[in-house]
């Protein structure tokens, strides 16, 4: 899977105007002379009509700066980097989990 960073998405689509089909997307990203990994992450979105430059982010693969070690582990804990404390899982109790059942502590 290709990646891209938002800096060398926003260079490739710069003075673009939306809204645009990922045809006209991809077209522009080669008029102006973008590396092979913004290109293909561009090629790689949904065909759809997007409405702004935003859009277009949601919909590309963006390099975070993660190394491959850190988003599997990422992957294998289920956590996501930008949920907050408070829609992450909360942990059960260890005597729980090791008795099985809480006696009234």
């Amino acid at each position: 899977m290709a990646t891209t960073d938002a800096d060398r998405l926003h260079r490739a689509l710069n003075n673009i105007h939306f809204p645009v089909d990922k045809a006209d997307l991809v077209q522009h990203a080669i008029d102006a002379g973008s590396d092979r990994d913004t290109i293909r992450a561009l090629r790689a979105i949904p065909p759809a009509e997007y409405a702004n430059f935003a859009e277009v982010v949601q919909s590309v693969s963006l390099d975070d700066g993660r190394s491959a070690a850190e988003r599997a582990a990422q992957h294998r804990e289920k956590t996501h980097p930008r949920v907050t404390e408070r829609e992450r899982p909360v942990p059960a109790n260890p005597i729980v989990q090791e008795l099985g059942v809480n006696r009234g502590s």
